[in-house]
C-alpha cells in the first residue's frame, strides 16, 4: 500500500510539473509586438497600388505634404502621398508613418482641416467630388495614419487594413 501511495504522489508531481511547464511556455508564444508586425511604408504603398487604380493621381513630395496638411516630413518615419493631377478633382491618398505615435491625434486634426477646406471648395462647384470628400476614410493604426478620398477609398482601406 505504501508503494502505491508513493507512485501516485510521484505521478501527481510529474503531472503538475508538466502542467506548470506548459503554462509557462504558453506565455512565450503570444503575439509579437505591434511594432514588429507593422509593415513598412513601402509595403503599404505596394499593397494599396495593387488594390486600387492610382493612374489618375500623382505621387507627391514632402513640400506638398507640408502645404496640404501642415505636417513636417522631418517628424515622420515615412509617407506616401498621392493627389489628383487636376485641381477640379478631390482624389487624395496619404499614408503617414509617425516617429511618435502620440502625434496621431494632431496629424488627424490637420487632415480634418484639409477635409473641411475641400468640402467648402467642392460643395457647390462639383457635387460628385464633394460626395467623395464627404465619404473619405481617415483612420490610424499604431504609428500610421491613413487618409483616402477616392471612388476606390474602400479598396485602399482594405489593402491598408490587410497589411497588418
Amino acid at each position: 500500500m505504501r508503494t502505491s501511495w508513493k507512485r501516485t504522489r510521484a505521478l501527481l508531481a510529474s503531472i503538475l510539473a508538466v502542467a506548470a511547464a506548459v503554462a509557462l511556455l504558453s506565455g512565450c508564444g503570444g503575439k509579437a509586438d505591434k511594432n514588429d508586425a507593422a509593415p513598412s511604408i513601402e509595403e503599404l504603398g505596394t499593397k494599396i497600388e495593387q488594390a486600387a487604380d492610382l493612374k489618375e493621381m500623382e505621387q507627391r513630395d514632402g513640400e506638398k505634404l507640408k502645404k496640404l496638411y501642415k505636417i513636417d516630413p522631418d517628424n515622420l518615419d515615412g509617407f506616401i502621398l498621392y493627389t489628383s493631377t487636376s485641381n477640379v478633382r478631390a482624389d487624395e491618398l496619404a499614408v503617414i508613418k509617425l516617429k511618435d505615435a502620440r502625434q496621431t491625434e494632431q496629424v488627424q486634426k490637420n487632415i480634418e482641416q484639409r477635409i473641411a477646406a475641400q468640402k467648402i471648395k467642392f460643395k457647390d462647384y462639383r457635387p460628385e467630388e464633394y460626395f467623395l470628400v464627404e465619404n473619405h476614410v481617415l483612420k490610424s493604426k499604431g504609428p500610421f495614419v491613413f487618409f483616402a478620398v477616392s471612388k476606390e477609398a474602400k479598396q485602399m482601406e482594405q489593402a491598408f487594413d490587410g497589411a497588418f
